[in-house]
């Protein structure tokens, strides 16, 4: 049981890392390609590890409600969850036009890896009056900081918030700043000095990141990361071959883009040469010839999309690159979301 479990979850890890593929042709044509894209609210980000954008009206608006349309009482669900995000902190989701993230990791001790992350919203909405609403949300558990030009907001919640009945955060100090009339930055102070810092240098400092991210700009969510031996090593992988294999990774990014119909899913990575993307890419053929066997054990809408996922996925090695794109209907996808 422990070996399938580990098995699992290298599968998962792999599935992100080998979805890669594309990430090689980025890098090719990295300096290119960073210089055409626009670099939008990402391009406010401190210096980071890796960045995402998402497009929280479209995401909130259009992806959601189509994927659940056929299971209102989930939809009913993820619209409480936002109005309780909403209640408990005063910022309202529903009028963030989009996000960008920001995430550093550090390493305070051996084996241990700790994640920052960072947050810019904007959309059509006061920055200055979200953040008043959140004074009062917070029944006077907050305090205020100058930093530069800027004064940071920081409030107390202590506590898990659950945001779109999917995610659930542990939220100890949550800190914002207004940037602009309708720009605001979130994370913890320390992340959101970060911001204030690089919006007052107006420096892009992430343009690589940030093209990756960008590669499908059709898509709901994108993602850029570089990747360090540090962090590979620091999950526990269970199985000493594969995680060397991982190690040779140096990014990954990825997207999600939806239809009127179906959810598409990119994952992509660029190793250090040739040879250590083809293992990579032998290894997840493995897994997804293993796993066509262990889906069958699955039932109900596990089941379902675990099988659809496979049938419809493909794996393009191109010479130190790796791609992974997997399609699935919206439908299969739905009964899963909150679970």
């Amino acid at each position: 049981m422990v070996v399938k479990r580990k098995l699992l979850n290298l599968a998962l890890i792999l599935m992100t890392a080998l979805t890669a593929a594309s990430i090689g042709q980025a890098q090719t044509r990295g300096r290119n390609v960073a210089a055409t894209v626009s670099p939008g609210l990402m391009g406010s980000l401190p210096e980071s590890d890796a960045v995402a954008h998402v497009k929280m009206k479209q995401l909130l608006s259009e992806a959601m409600p189509r994927m659940l349309a056929n299971n209102p009482v989930k939809l009913a669900d993820v619209n409480a969850g936002i109005d309780r995000f909403k209640d408990r902190t005063g910022l309202d989701p529903r009028m963030f036009e989009e996000i960008a993230f920001g995430v550093r990791f550090t390493y305070p001790a051996e084996g241990v890896t700790k994640v920052q992350t960072v947050a810019l919203a904007n959309g059509s909405f006061s920055s200055a009056a979200m953040v008043a609403a959140g004074r009062v949300a917070s029944n006077g558990k907050y305090r205020e900081e100058k930093y530069r030009d800027k004064t940071v907001y920081i409030f107390t919640l202590d506590e898990h918030i659950r945001v779109l009945g999917v995610f659930n955060f542990a939220i100890r100090e949550l800190a914002a700043a207004p940037l602009s009339a309708n720009t605001l930055a979130l994370g913890d102070p320390a992340g959101v000095r970060a911001v204030i810092d690089s919006s007052t240098l107006r420096k892009l400092a992430n343009a690589e990141l940030i093209a990756l991210a960008s590669r499908d700009p059709n898509a709901v969510i994108g993602f850029g990361s570089n990747v360090s031996e540090r962090l590979i090593g620091n999950l526990d992988i269970g199985n000493a071959p594969i995680a060397a294999d991982l190690r040779t990774l140096r990014q990954v990014y990825g997207s999600v883009a939806t239809t009127q119909t179906d959810l598409q899913l990119l994952l992509a990575a660029r190793a250090v040469n040739a040879q250590a993307a083809k293992n990579l890419g032998d290894t997840l053929e493995g897994l997804k010839q293993f796993g066509a066997l262990l889906v069958g054990r699955l039932s109900g809408a596990k089941g379902v999309l675990a099988k659809s996922a496979l049938s419809n996925m493909s794996i393009v090695a191109d010479a130190n690159e790796l791609q992974v794109k997997i399609s699935v209907a919206q439908a299969e996808v739905a009964p899963l979301i909150g679970n």
